[in-house]
């Protein structure tokens, strides 16, 4: 209960930011800004003010964690499992394209701006799986500095900002199909909040589709942490003793809960009616998560990044943007 108490008012704020995203964002001609991307965008205009109430923090925080993985959860009442195993099959494909892409530029980036090791490598498994989260996870497994971690998670930021805000229009203008969309956002965009908020700023169809794509990228954590684990038993032996890796501790467990959510789906039982209402719930719940995040954004604290990694960040991710505009339009030409 206390817990709860404790993160209730940042809770109601990211709330009623959403709200206001939703009674807003109609307003604005041709739909420029969805309410998943407005709530975002309010959410950042409200950091200023956030950051200097330390009630809102806990609540903000968990909002951005929990009430995501919730929507997530949620949005899976509007699929079966034919559409998740194809998208889930497609994005594999991708995911060879953009792996290699990722890790391959970001060995070149390493090289040429003088980058230790550590540090490309988290620029390029945020890129290459799920932005500031694979960051977060990787850093002390390869007992990376907290400036390095902080520098992946800064230039992960700064392009996922850019991608949301642009993408769709892009995609628009490239008269890109939601399943075309879909699967591009959700192989070329980093972290999942974004990739959410970009993939339904186009439709909702491409928002559900470049979700699943990005749990399916969002699996490879795993087998990714514990490669980088045996990297660097080999590459520092006589350092102090290295944290074992847990796969229960840094498993996507909320995937399993989406999977369940489609599976009821699945099965009929849920009427229309109600499938429409859960999709709105998530949706909903997505763009709460959103509002928090913006909230806990700092614009100062991006600013204060260096500009070498920054530049290596972005060269990587816009690689990745372009090889999987290709692939995926290659897949695409190749179905049909």
């Amino acid at each position: 209960m206390n817990i709860m108490n404790k993160n209730l008012p940042g809770i109601l704020l990211s709330a009623g930011i959403t709200l206001l995203a939703y009674l807003l964002s109609p307003l604005i001609p041709g739909k420029i800004l969805g309410e998943t991307l407005f709530a975002l965008l309010l959410g950042m205009a409200f950091n200023p003010w956030v950051s200097r109430q330390e009630s809102f923090d806990s609540g903000t925080r968990w909002t951005s964690k929990i009430i995501l993985r919730a929507g997530i959860i949620l949005a899976g009442i509007t699929l079966s499992f034919s559409q998740v195993l194809q998208a889930g099959r497609y994005s594999l494909i991708l995911m060879f394209f953009t792996l290699t892409t990722a890790f391959g530029v970001g060995y070149l980036c390493k090289k040429i701006f003088k980058i230790n090791w550590k540090l490309a490598s988290l620029l390029s498994v945020s890129t290459a799986i799920c932005g500031g989260t694979a960051v977060a996870t990787l850093g002390p497994t390869i007992r990376a500095k907290n400036r390095d971690i902080a520098y992946a998670i800064s230039a992960t930021f700064l392009f996922d900002l850019i991608t949301v805000i642009a993408f769709p229009w892009i995609g628009q203008l490239m008269g890109l199909s939601d399943t075309g969309y879909g699967l591009w956002v959700g192989t070329a965009v980093n972290d999942t909040s974004s990739v959410v908020a970009a993939g339904y700023a186009f439709s909702d169809a491409a928002g559900l589709l470049a979700t699943i794509v990005k749990l399916t990228r969002t699996l490879f954590i795993v087998p990714v942490v514990l490669i980088f684990s045996w990297i660097i038993a080999r590459k520092e032996p006589t350092s102090t003793e290295t944290k074992k890796i847990r796969i229960q501790e840094i498993f996507p467990w909320f995937i399993l809960g989406f999977l369940a959510v489609v599976g009821i789906r699945t099965t009929g039982i849920v009427p229309a009616l109600w499938v429409e209402r859960i999709s709105f719930l998530s949706k909903f719940l997505l763009s709460m998560s959103l509002a928090a995040i913006g909230m806990n954004t700092s614009l100062q604290e991006v600013k204060s990044v260096g500009m070498k990694p920054m530049v290596a960040g972005v060269i990587i991710d816009t690689s990745v943007v372009i090889v999987s505009l290709f692939a995926q339009a290659g897949i695409l030409r190749y179905l049909q």
